[in-house]
């Protein structure tokens, strides 16, 4: 006993030390194509027990539930940045590429991973679990990079990589069993699939309205514990389902969309408490996946790992979402894009842990080629989204964000809000005073932000086209504030 505060000390400074390394390090990663999950990877493999650091962790068991707390408040902080009118536009093709695109990439990677020497019934297992895609490693891409896609893309791709996790489950979980018991699969892990979906879906869009009434009538004591209630709905809306055969990955993606697209309570210091929860969780999570990996049992599988992980580059992901995304009339530059950029992260090495667990003869095997088909995913598709994005012409014409952000915090309703609104050469109001606005009602300009400066904003002020300007206003005003500014930026 004398010795495990010492232990503890130790292995708390290791995680210290390559969590700062992997904070500190990711920018320029980033600058120079490699994607920050793979670097977290890497860090934790180095400071593992074949590495420099010499952590022995082999608990397939931790990781695979710590993993699952961490993908559930990722995709919590994903839906609660989704809003509604993006889900409008793009449901339908990314919910075919979250259903039929799993299937049809599962059973090509089945067909690939069985040239490759892999048994039937471990090609399509292997098929399943690399099938879909992932939505932390989506979300911190599209948001991270500081890339600005065309609207219809960038929503069909994040709506995909928070949807699509169920399917993958489902067959994994299936699959597992049937190799576990020796029975062959039937016609049923389909209608099972429906069930189980149907059933988060409909759980999460009522605990996400009941969610919505409760934040904004509760009154807490302390701003800090409006976080600790959303967590705790994180949670209920993972578990709740999942405990009555439901997806409560769907539902908690489901939940949150509907918490946050709704004036609650403490708003704008949940959105950025969750987004700090859900990169502490990646972090962590890859890491822990770091840890996990054994180089050596990495190295023995290097050439079916890289074989398979071109043909899901290559092949097998753009050729599916092209048929998938046929009937809804995708540019090819669109669908090839979509095809391209269907990231893996940690969602496959997890559910690769799944077989481990339940002793299937071979998971080992499996999970080592999983681990290789991702690394590969990531230095291939992942290090080149940037290029590819602006060679197939798919950059938006968004206007770039403020240096500066002014936000409202408070755990009251408010009857008003603080609009950010980008100023365009051609815009109406830009060489104009602020005096001379025909501003309605109690309606004013809060704060300019220029370059690297923050203007005071005074009568004889002149707004200049580039100027970021946020504008106080009441919800029923909103609208005239609009026709003179132009659509609101999203921040």
């Amino acid at each position: 006993m004398s010795n495990e505060p010492l232990a503890t000390a130790f292995l708390l400074t290791a995680i210290g030390v390559l969590m700062g390394v992997c904070a500190l390090f990711s920018r320029a990663a980033g600058r120079f194509g490699i994607p920050v999950a793979l670097l977290f990877i890497l860090l934790g493999m180095v400071g593992g027990s074949e590495g420099f650091g010499g952590i022995e962790f082999d608990d397939y068991g931790l990781t695979f539930r710590m993993g699952t707390v961490a993908l559930v408040l990722i995709l919590f902080d994903g839906g609660l940045n989704t809003p509604l009118a993006a889900v409008r536009e793009g449901i339908r093709p990314a919910s075919v590429l979250a259903t039929l695109g799993v299937l049809g990439t599962a059973a090509v990677m089945g067909v690939a991973a069985h040239f490759f020497g892999f048994e039937w019934k471990h090609a399509f297992l292997l098929g399943a679990i690399v099938s879909s895609t992932d939505a932390a490693a989506v979300f911190s891409v599209l948001r991270g990079s500081g890339l600005h896609l065309k609207r219809r893309v960038g929503v069909t791709l994040e709506l995909e990589s928070g949807l699509n996790d169920p399917m993958a489950v489902i067959l994994t979980i299936a699959l597992t069993e049937a190799l576990v018991s020796g029975k062959p699969l039937g016609w049923g892990i389909l209608l099972d699939a429906l069930r189980e979906m149907l059933t988060g879906a409909v759980l999460g869009v009522g605990l996400g309205y009941a969610s919505r009434i409760l934040l904004k009538h509760v009154r807490l004591p302390a701003g800090g514990l409006y976080p600790v209630l959303t967590l705790a709905l994180a949670f209920l809306a993972f578990g709740l389902p999942t405990l009555l055969h439901g997806s409560g990955f769907l539902s908690v993606y489901l939940c949150a969309m509907l918490v946050g697209n709704e004036a609650i309570r403490y708003r704008s210091g949940l959105l950025r408490v969750h987004d700090a929860i859900a990169w502490l969780a990646q972090v962590g999570m890859f890491l822990m996946l770091g840890l996990l990996a054994l180089p050596s049992a990495i190295v023995e599988v290097t050439w079916s790992g890289l074989g398979l992980g071109l043909v899901l580059a290559f092949l097998a992901r753009p050729l599916v979402v092209t048929l998938c995304l046929l009937p809804f009339r995708f540019a090819w530059r669109e669908s090839l894009y979509v095809g391209w950029v269907g990231l893996r992260g940690a969602v496959p090495i997890i559910l690769a842990t799944f077989p481990v667990l339940a002793q299937a003869p071979g998971a080992l095997a499996v999970f080592n080629v999983v681990f290789f088909i991702v690394v590969v995913n990531a230095l291939i598709p992942g290090a080149t989204v940037g290029w590819v994005t602006r060679k197939l012409g798919l950059v938006s014409l968004a206007p770039p964000p403020p240096t500066a952000m002014l936000e409202l915090t408070s755990t009251l309703l408010l009857n008003g809000e603080l609009v950010p609104f980008y100023l365009d050469p051609a815009s109406a109001v830009a060489g104009a005073s602020i005096a001379d606005l025909p501003l309605p009602g109690s309606a004013s300009v809060s704060l300019i932000v220029r370059g690297n400066e923050l203007v005071t904003p005074r009568g004889g002020t002149t707004l200049m086209p580039g100027d970021h300007v946020y504008i106080f206003c009441k919800p029923e005003e909103l609208s005239l504030v609009q026709l003179l500014f132009g659509e609101q930026m999203q921040e």
